[in-house]
């Protein structure tokens, strides 16, 4: 594998469960270089996880930045010419470094590239912007010169190969975003220069997404700050790309629903939803508003 030295793997952390972590970066092949950045000034972590890996790099970067600007964080650092984004709920199928190897090896002309997570998976890893965007008309006419490669319109940011070359700043994610959207902004963004995105049915890949962690009590926590971050990022997107009054049109309908639900599980007492549906709401009027996505986990409802 000659071209494994030209790879270097991100992979942003926060409150990672350990067992988590420790199957994904055992997944990985020892011969590439891995810098994780721990959005926190957790010195334990970095020494820990330092000792037991001879080629990984703990980053702190002080505090909870959120994906987009944590993986800018690790980008910036980044010597090589190629890296993989990565998430701690990740795992790499056996061949998937032997696979990457080979694409390296043959000097496609792409800008970022997704992997293939199979059938086991509630994650579709790519597709074209007009499934979900019907502003969007694209005609899907282009084709690759790989069997193994189809060009897309987005891949998700799960596991995101990023040829650094293609790039003049390494800060490719838009930073207002905290959680959802980073990956499909910056595929509309490089999409917008004709730039190059194939998804690949080669690189294998296993997502563990919520079936990852057994902390219920975490759980919870990562669902209400999902949520929160959901609503908020939907209607930024839209915002970004159509203007304030096309967003709020797109999401009114989703603000009702979430003061209706707020409302209904206040009144069973049921004390899970309520705070779900407490933070959707609390999202999308910040959204709204103009406010910054400013929640992170415990700050809701303390």
């Amino acid at each position: 594998m000659n071209n494994i030295h030209n790879l270097t793997i991100v992979i942003v952390t926060y409150r990672t469960d350990e067992k988590i972590l420790t199957d994904c970066l055992n997944s990985i092949d020892p011969q590439i270089n891995i810098l994780i950045v721990e959005n926190s000034k957790n010195n334990k972590f970095k020494e820990k996880l330092e000792n037991k890996y001879p080629n990984l790099n703990v980053v702190l970067s002080g505090r909870n930045l959120g994906y987009g600007a944590g993986n800018n964080f690790g980008l910036t650092r980044v010597k090589t010419k190629f890296a993989l984004i990565l998430n701690p709920d990740v795992i790499l199928e056996q061949n998937f470094i032997k696979e990457l190897d080979k694409y390296l090896d043959q000097q496609i002309n792409f800008h970022i590239m997704g992997v293939n997570y199979g059938n086991d998976t509630q994650w579709k890893s790519s597709g074209f912007f007009s499934e979900f965007d019907k502003k969007i008309k694209l005609k899907h006419e282009e084709k690759s010169n790989h069997d193994s490669l189809e060009v897309v319109d987005w891949i998700v940011g799960h596991t995101m190969l990023i040829n650094l070359e293609k790039f003049e700043s390494r800060k490719l994610f838009d930073e207002n975003i905290f959680l959802y959207f980073e990956d499909f902004d910056l595929c509309r963004r490089i999409k917008s220069i004709e730039g190059k995105i194939y998804s690949s049915k080669d690189l294998l890949a296993k997502h563990l997404g919520k079936k990852g962690s057994t902390d219920q009590d975490y759980n919870l926590e990562f669902e209400i700050l999902r949520n929160w971050h959901w609503m908020w990022s939907t209607f930024y997107y839209h915002k970004k790309y159509y203007g304030h009054l096309y967003a709020v049109y797109k999401n009114y309908g989703k603000l009702f629903r979430s003061i209706f639900n707020l409302f209904l599980y206040t009144i069973l007492f049921n004390t899970k939803n309520r705070k779900i549906y407490s933070a959707r709401t609390s999202g999308l009027l910040n959204a709204m508003l103009g406010k910054k996505s400013w929640y992170r986990v415990g700050t809701l409802f303390q």
